[in-house]
């Protein structure tokens, strides 16, 4: 089947409509290429460390040797990070892909029963992990298929004496390390000396290949990896790439990485695109402390920053901002949610640099739709499908919708997931018999070739940009004494954009929000915990004893 293009029309000039997805076989040849023409520049800095691609190029190897000698994982395994953004984390990351092995991000804010998950969906055998949040991998390594615990630090990498006093100050004075026991585990630096004793071997990396398990809700609340081959990430590269190229000066781009390298927006336009134009990624372990933040904004002369509307309207906020240099700041890129135009507009004000939106998922590595980099005021729309990339509007029977009418929006294109890791059924709801992937937002099409997300299909949540799935909240609930029927969806939130809002039928009278609040705590993170607890003495339901989450929804935020 065939589709017109009308957006290759409205293609900034000099994109191009398709990119060579032949011209490097895997990640760890895009990171080669870099190496080799960018070795001295500098790669990831962190806490006033800098590491050149020299650098990542020399420990990666180690950590791969380490896998493959110490640990003698075979091509195919898996091996979990459980980080924030920290020099660790690139240096385990290419050098797990540069062993053959498939890394699975790992969001250090999970409880044990969401590690635990995942740890055992993946099957992964060795476990990279933050010692602030230890004692969660602590509470189910034993149930899971992990052999070997790697446990690291903030500072483990900062040098002497900053590493020492950084992590002195987060254990013994913030008191951030809870207590944990993980017997056999060794620290990252003992890893690095151990594999620095062997010589890496060649291991050829194929372009089928899976590189990451990057974990998602999907449409049934249950967390799927959706497996993501070095193909699909060196496509969403090249595509990328096609369109800031123009504006990216080789070797002196600078962007500001606070979004966590677990994500795959992250991931995938920080971390990996810019080393295709030997930027440095100027990574920011806690965005969440937003006068901190800013400080550090002031101490870099930063090219491009990444983020969601909520990290933009933060910052916005925060005392200091308005005193940055942004004269070296040609890209704000957002994405994860949607863009608020308000705060669209205001950072224009601020930064003198619009802010361009674009729009993607975990199952297309993730770019899908961008807007063109020359726009000059916010457009509302997630912009035109990018190179190599189809898109179009489908109805609930599968039809192709004309401009201008509303239905769900359908992707296709060589960054596209083949499926997700053993589930064979998930992948089938996602993908039609035409091969689309069905991303479950509704959206319209313009006669420009623009698209703009109306509303989403499914009952999903976005929290700050990422996902809650009401089934898990709902499963979590339904095992709390007292409660008869639970339901969970998404209200409006300033903050959040969104926020999780629980109505509930209660079987014991004396349950309250706070209880309900509190069993939530240790069993859900953060951003999943419900702001919004609403008691009714029964759900909307249809006649078949489906919940309407839709009257719920409509009831707003606040308590009937």
């Amino acid at each position: 089947m065939s589709i017109e293009r009308p957006w290759l029309s409205s293609y900034p000039q000099g994109v191009p409509a398709e990119i060579d997805v032949t011209e490097f076989q895997s990640i760890v040849s895009v990171l080669d290429s870099a190496i080799e023409r960018y070795r001295d520049r500098p790669a990831f800095s962190h806490m006033g460390k800098m590491l050149s691609y020299g650098d990542i190029d020399h420990l990666s190897r180690q950590f791969a040797s380490y896998l493959l000698h110490d640990r003698k994982l075979k091509k195919g395994d898996r091996v979990a990070l459980m980080m924030p953004n920290v020099l660790q984390y690139p240096i385990a990351i290419f050098g797990a892909l540069r062993a053959g092995l498939t890394v699975v991000n790992t969001n250090p804010l999970y409880t044990p029963r969401e590690l635990k998950h995942q740890l055992v969906d993946s099957g992964a055998k060795v476990l990279v992990v933050l010692e602030n949040v230890a004692h969660t991998a602590a509470a189910v390594v034993a149930e899971t298929q992990i052999e070997q615990v790697i446990v690291t630090s903030i500072g483990e990498l900062l040098g002497f004496p900053k590493g020492t006093i950084v992590d002195f100050v987060v254990k013994y004075v913030k008191k951030m390390v809870p207590d944990y026991a993980l017997p056999g585990a060794i620290n990252f630096r003992k890893a690095l000396a151990l594999g620095a004793a062997h010589t890496l071997p060649p291991v050829n990396v194929a372009s089928d290949d899976i590189a990451f398990l990057q974990y998602t809700g999907g449409t049934t609340g249950v967390a799927k990896g959706a497996m993501l081959t070095h193909r699909n990430l060196v496509a969403n590269m090249q595509q990328a790439s096609a369109w800031i190229g123009g504006n990216a000066k080789p070797g002196q781009e600078i962007i500001i990485t606070a979004l966590p390298l677990y994500h795959i927006f992250a991931l995938t336009a920080n971390c990996l695109v810019f080393m295709k134009f030997g930027g440095m990624n100027h990574l920011i372990t806690n965005p969440r402390d937003l006068p901190g933040f800013v400080k550090e904004l002031k101490s870099v002369r930063f090219t491009a920053i990444t983020g969601v509307n909520t990290l933009f309207n933060g910052l916005l906020n925060t005392p200091g901002f308005d005193t940055i240099d942004f004269s070296s700041l040609h890209l704000t890129l957002g994405g994860g949610m949607a863009v608020q135009r308000a705060v669209a507009d205001r950072w224009k004000k601020a930064t003198g640099c619009t802010l361009i939106e674009a729009y993607g998922l975990t199952e297309t590595s993730p770019a899908a739709c961008m807007n063109p980099l020359d726009l000059k005021a916010f457009n509302g729309a997630i912009g035109l499908p990018i190179s190599s990339t189809l898109a179009c509007i489908k109805d609930d029977e599968g039809r192709t919708l004309p401009v201008g009418e509303i239905g769900e929006l359908c992707i296709k294109g060589p960054q596209v997931m083949p499926g997700y890791w053993q589930r064979p059924e998930e992948t089938a709801k996602v993908f039609d018999a035409e091969g689309w992937l069905h991303t479950g937002d509704m959206a319209r099409m313009d006669a420009a070739g623009y698209f703009y997300i109306v509303d989403r299909k499914k009952d999903m949540i976005l929290v700050s940009g990422f996902n809650v799935y009401p089934n898990e909240i709902e499963d979590v609930l339904a095992t709390m004494p007292g409660i008869l029927e639970v339901a969970a969806v998404g209200v409006p939130d300033e903050k959040s954009g969104e926020a999780v809002k629980v109505v509930v039928v209660r079987k014991d009278p004396a349950i309250t929000a706070e209880q309900v609040k509190a069993f939530c705590k240790d069993k859900l993170t953060g951003y999943k915990h419900p702001k919004v607890v609403e008691f009714r003495t029964e759900l909307p339901k249809t006649n078949v004893g489906k919940i309407l989450r839709r009257e719920l929804r409509d009831s707003g935020g606040r308590p009937a």
